[in-house]
């Protein structure tokens, strides 16, 4: 039986390639059929913001990564309310259909999982 895994990303997308590596382990799992969810924490709330720019700061786009999420069975996807809204994101559309967990729901969630990544 396959260890589900959960995991979390913290990083923005332009802060470093932590947020690339998150959405590889996460891409990889997919292909191997592992039970895989992601879960946008802190400063991980940008990477669904739409119409990005990384160009201008000399990063890559993740954007296809991050569409190409549910084709490699990766559909559990999370983010952090409280995130959000301290970032004044909440009214903002999300690149992907993601589900908004509040505090309780977040303690929940890693619960649920075998193995938990934190990037």
């Amino acid at each position: 039986m396959s260890q589900s895994m959960l995991i979390i990303t913290r990083q923005a997308p332009w802060s470093g390639p932590s947020a690339r590596e998150a959405l590889d382990i996460a891409l990889a799992g997919g292909a191997f059929d592992l039970p895989v969810a992601m879960l946008f924490l802190d400063d991980g709330v940008f990477q669904l913001c739409a119409a990005q720019q990384p160009g201008s700061l000399q990063q890559k786009d993740l954007s296809a990564n991050l569409q190409a999420l549910p084709m490699f069975g990766v559909e559990a996807l999370y983010v952090s309310q409280r995130s959000l809204a301290e970032r004044g994101l909440l009214n903002e559309p999300a690149s992907l259909a993601v589900e908004r967990l509040d505090d309780e729901g977040l303690s929940a969630l890693i619960d649920r999982y075998d193995q938990v990544i934190t990037l």
